[in-house]
């Protein structure tokens, strides 16, 4: 069965939400401890719509299901459960990077592409709008995708969660033009 990958829409939100769950759940028990894998599936899978409204957020949909969803934001926020210094501003393209934003793959449908397809469909389109670079901040189990992309570490990062947990993360950055060797 193929996928095809489409922006997202409103209705997608439920599918999107139970995706990234299920992947959470499945995928962060290998880096993180019970606790901190529960607060994230609470936390970091909650869908920002603001994606959807600007119309930057991707799904794959295979047989009728959302398997494997993600985008970028021009906007000011690093990922779902921050709220330190977020905001609604958009950032400026000449002079801040693009964010990476709520990548999942549904576990059976990893391996194939799909995270790599989205991430180059989001770069195309942060290109076209006149940022030259993207940032994002990881999860653990994320890092190996986006190491493949070219995305480089920045730092390590604690990432607080409304509940109080503290999850570890990594900051990472990638020029936008980078030459693709893989």
């Amino acid at each position: 069965m193929e996928a095809d990958l489409r922006l997202a829409v409103l209705a997608d939100g439920p599918a999107v939400a139970e995706l990234a769950r299920a992947s959470v759940l499945e995928l962060f028990p290998a880096y993180y401890d019970a606790a901190e894998t529960v607060s994230a599936a609470e936390h970091i899978t909650t869908l920002d719509t603001a994606l959807i409204d600007d119309g930057t957020y991707y799904v794959y949909e295979a047989g009728g299901e959302v398997v494997a969803c993600g985008g970028w934001s021009r906007r000011n926020k690093l990922f779902n459960a921050s709220t330190a210094g977020a905001d609604d501003r958009l950032l400026d393209p000449a002079t801040e990077p693009a964010r990476i934003r709520a990548m999942f793959v549904r576990s059976d449908w990893t391996r194939r592409g799909l995270g790599r397809a989205i991430l180059t469909a989001c770069t195309d389109a942060a290109r076209a709008e006149g940022f030259t670079k993207l940032a994002l901040m990881s999860t653990l189990p994320g890092v190996p995708l986006y190491k493949a992309f070219g995305f480089t570490e920045v730092e390590s990062a604690q990432l607080p969660m409304p509940d109080g947990t503290v999850l570890a993360g990594v900051a990472m950055e990638r020029p936008i033009d980078l030459e693709e060797t893989a």
